[in-house]
């Protein structure tokens, strides 16, 4: 599943766009749309984006569980005894992979997707980036539909991968 990055300057033209892709056969939930103008959206009933395409919960969750392996690792090497049974070292690796992933992930809600800030003075500017996951089979069929009905959206991105937080993402 492939996502795609859309970005166009109205409203109204990302109404008219939700529409098309819904009648091409993608609903909401494959459909997601950043903004400044959260009311408006709201207003149009159209799907926005949710915290985990907003801030980098994951991909700082993922990075602190793996430094907090590896100190755990770390941790239960230095306990050396022969009196203790596997289950203390097991303990020890998993809480600190646990405590990692949770201070990764608090650092995460503090900072922007790193994705989406390749967006974001044009998000800022008060653009609005339209992220279409599309499965297998329909990116032609949505790539048809964006460039015959809504010349005005630009393709700025396309994301290889489902969500994987740890790729990049470059501009087209």
């Amino acid at each position: 599943m492939k996502c795609l990055y859309y970005l166009t300057s109205t409203l109204n033209s990302t109404s008219h766009i939700t529409d098309d892709l819904h009648k091409t056969g993608i609903n909401d939930w494959f459909i997601h749309v950043l903004s400044k103008d959260e009311s408006g959206l709201n207003k149009e009933k159209i799907h926005s984006s949710n915290y985990l395409e907003q801030l980098d919960i994951l991909r700082y969750g993922i990075i602190g569980a793996i430094a907090g392996f590896i100190v755990g690792l770390m941790v239960a090497g230095f306990v050396d005894s022969p009196d203790a049974p596997a289950i203390v070292f097991y303990a020890i690796i998993g809480v600190l992979t646990l405590f990692g992933a949770w201070e990764g992930g608090l650092t995460g809600i503090a900072s922007e997707n790193k994705k989406i800030a390749l967006f974001h003075d044009d998000i800022e500017a008060g653009n609005y980036l339209i992220l279409i996951y599309a499965r297998e089979g329909m990116e032609d069929a949505i790539e048809t539909v964006m460039s015959a009905k809504h010349p005005e959206a630009k393709l700025v991105a396309v994301d290889a991968s489902f969500y994987n937080p740890l790729t990049e993402l470059k501009r087209i």
